[in-house]
């Protein structure tokens, strides 16, 4: 599978609050509809994170975004040409909620233009 030539600390998962918050509540990792369709974990790196919150997030609320370091993702983690031919870091399998970072709840704009934390990087 190729990989991008750096991998970064973090990629970033982006779920509802409630998903978020019922993942906690059953001790399993937040999942949203289109990962169960799919069979694995949508994620983004630091750069992807913008565009796809833009993309597809535009005017909702209360939506959870969380760092995964990708060393705790093992042979799971796979880099898979997505939008325009970019590699995006998928992850197959599961994962224990001890993987979530650090995370932010976010309203989104309805142009989807806002401000990330410093933190993700």
């Amino acid at each position: 599978m190729p990989s991008p030539t750096e991998t970064p600390e973090f990629v970033y998962k982006i779920v509802s609050r409630a998903a978020f918050d019922a993942a906690k509540a059953s001790g399993s990792f937040p999942r949203m509809p289109i990962d169960e369709a799919d069979g694995y974990l949508h994620l983004s790196t630091a750069g992807q994170l913008g565009e796809t919150l833009r993309l597809y997030f535009a005017g909702q609320h209360d939506i959870v975004v969380f760092a995964v370091r990708c060393t705790d993702m093992g042979a799971g983690l796979r880099w898979e040409a997505s939008r325009g031919g970019d590699l995006f870091p998928h992850h197959y399998g599961d994962l224990a909620p001890s993987a979530i970072g650090r995370h932010v709840a976010l309203d989104i704009p309805a142009d989807g233009q806002l401000g990330l934390p410093d933190w993700i990087q």
